[in-house]
């Protein structure tokens, strides 16, 4: 019987990743993307809970492409004009994530020798 080793996100306990490396960025950037909201959602008020959602998970996922736009190359957002658009998933609303209690990855149990 195999076993593998497979690791949760502590902010989207439903994904799932097969490397803790991977796990931990997916969850800088969820991080990221919260803030992100929170500063959208004092700037733009009008704006309901879901667009800040949507925009600082977007934000977030392509942070690479802004940080060299505000470092004086704005022609960097021709990048994310030019790419298809990404749809971003329904995600649980930021309440639900921070109310979830980070989980540590299950041990597989041991086989008899």
């Amino acid at each position: 019987m195999a076993v593998e080793v497979v690791y949760r996100s502590s902010r989207d306990l439903e994904r799932l990743f097969m490397d803790k490396a991977e796990a931990d960025r997916h969850d800088k950037m969820l991080e990221l993307a919260e803030l992100l909201a929170e500063v959208l959602q004092k700037a733009v008020p009008s704006l309901t809970e879901q667009q800040v959602e949507e925009a600082g998970i977007y934000m977030a996922k392509n942070r690479d492409v802004f940080a060299k736009a505000f470092k004086s190359q704005p022609d960097a957002l021709s990048e994310l004009l030019n790419a298809p658009v990404e749809v971003v998933e329904q995600a649980e609303p930021v309440e639900a994530i921070e109310a979830a209690e980070p989980t540590k990855p299950a041990k597989a149990a041991k086989t008899p020798k």
